[in-house]
């Protein structure tokens, strides 16, 4: 058989999810198998992402905005989101690497019961202080008055959110990557769909505007929340949820929530880091704000097909640790920074090269394609420092040890990164250039921190 013909069916056992054995065996093979699945699955959360600022861009620069300085807050339920995902990962997947599939579908269900409590209370103070919000974060009063309405819908169906990060969570770490990919790309799918429909009013459809976009968001993603428990429930995945397992089990609930709470705050950290830069980037006007959120959506688009193989990272640890193969783990890790290092560079020469041409795609106004030039350019300049902090972040949390890049993440962005903005933003004087310098430089510190601390090896002795 050809090595083209070899490749295909690899990809195609990938995206089926046939083979979910990773604890033996090739290290590429299987990184292939789960990688395949969940960059494909990033990617279509990069293909919304910007598909859908580019319809929100066709109602006006305020639109665009409030859809960013929203999305800098729901970045928390996002953190929390994510800290739910990666204890539920780092949980399941060490269950399974133990093989222990039972006891992955108990853990799995406590994480839900969590997921579920939270998300409830994130809601009703979303939408009770939406306008609140906004104003907070500086947006100009056009922007609370027309953004308020899709703070309030976006907050207030935010449990939609919460469960799609943890259940996808939950089929990573069971090795079931092809689940996960099919789950978002309903989601994603629907919402694509319906963005244009609800906010231009096409065919019998009112016109909603901003408004239709939140609208299309919670349809779309909570159609994805439900084919998630039919897989579940009906036993398509490793991790099967029964009526047996409708019962609180506290010491799981205890552990997941010291593995989660350390990953909800190492991304809550990074998020309410992007929180204080937007405030100080909405120091420069609108269309600051506007170019900022264009160049971000599009950074986005690039960096979470690397987070899907971040993601196979930390569910090769997780079950190599499991499994009791702590050196096939490390390799693992080496390996898939490497990869994700030549994929990240490439990127970074076509969005510096044609930076203008890109941006002014989405809006053509001189202000903001000037934003957005400045953006891309130099966040760009660190992707090759991003590539391996992505993937050392992740197999710290794949191994369970989710506080050491919690405290990373506090010393490069809140110490950091933060102060850095301010200073080269305001009193340098470099405005929005300087918030960009701060972030590529605190990215790159945390990249030779995390390397430095990986090599000590005390992650392959947390016990979870």
């Amino acid at each position: 058989m050809s090595k083209l013909k070899k490749a295909r069916k690899l990809f195609w056992e990938a995206i089926k999810g046939t083979d979910k054995n990773v604890t033996t065996g090739s290290i590429n093979r299987a990184l292939f198998i789960l990688s395949i699945p969940m960059i494909l699955e990033m990617v279509m959360e990069s293909l919304f992402s910007v598909i859908d600022i580019l319809f929100v861009s066709r109602i006006g620069v305020e639109a665009v905005a409030s859809v960013g300085l929203t999305e800098s807050v729901i970045t928390l339920v996002y953190a929390i989101s994510i800290g739910m995902s990666i204890g539920a990962t780092a949980v399941v997947a060490r269950r399974i690497g133990e093989n222990k599939p039972e006891e992955a579908s108990i853990a799995s269900m406590q994480a839900i019961f969590i997921g579920i409590v939270i998300s409830i209370i994130v809601g009703i103070l979303g939408m009770i202080y939406a306008s609140d919000i906004l104003r907070l974060m500086g947006g100009s009063e056009v922007v609370v008055r027309e953004g308020a309405i899709y703070t309030r819908i976006v907050m207030g169906s935010n449990i939609v959110i919460m469960l799609l990060f943890l259940l996808n969570g939950i089929f990573r770490g069971a090795g079931d990557a092809a689940l996960a990919m099919r789950s978002l790309w309903l989601a994603n799918g629907i919402n694509i769909i319906l963005d244009p429909i609800l906010i231009f009013g096409l065919g019998p459809f009112p016109e909603l505007g901003l408004k239709g976009a939140a609208i299309a968001t919670a349809i779309g993603r909570g159609v994805g929340v439900v084919y998630q428990f039919g897989l579940l429930i009906r036993g398509r995945s490793i991790v099967v949820l029964a009526r047996r397992h409708l019962t609180f089990q506290w010491e799981i609930i205890q552990r997941l929530i010291k593995v989660s709470a350390n990953g909800a705050f190492q991304f809550m950290i990074s998020s309410a880091s992007w929180i204080a830069l937007m405030r100080i980037i909405a120091l420069f006007g609108d269309e600051a704000v506007a170019g900022y959120v264009i160049a971000i959506r599009l950074i986005i688009f690039t960096i979470l097909p690397s987070w899907g193989l971040s993601n196979a990272t930390a569910t090769l640890v997780g079950q190599n640790l499991g499994a009791g193969f702590p050196d096939r783990a490390e390799k693992s890790v080496w390996r898939a920074g490497l990869i994700n290092t030549i994929f990240m560079v490439s990127v970074s020469v076509v969005y510096i090269t044609f930076a203008p041409h890109i941006i002014a795609f989405f809006d053509n106004t001189p202000q903001v394609i000037e934003s957005g030039v400045i953006t891309l350019r130099i966040i760009c300049l660190g992707y090759l420092f991003y590539a391996y902090g992505m993937v050392l972040s992740q197999a710290f949390n794949g191994a369970g040890d989710t506080r050491t890049p919690m405290i990373i993440n506090f010393v490069c962005f809140w110490l950091l990164e933060i102060p850095l903005g301010y200073f080269l933003a305001v009193p340098l004087g470099w405005e929005l250039a300087g918030v960009c310098w701060a972030i590529a430089i605190s990215e790159t510190a945390l990249a030779i921190i995390s390397a430095i601390l990986f090599k000590k090896g005390k992650w392959k002795e947390v016990l979870i």
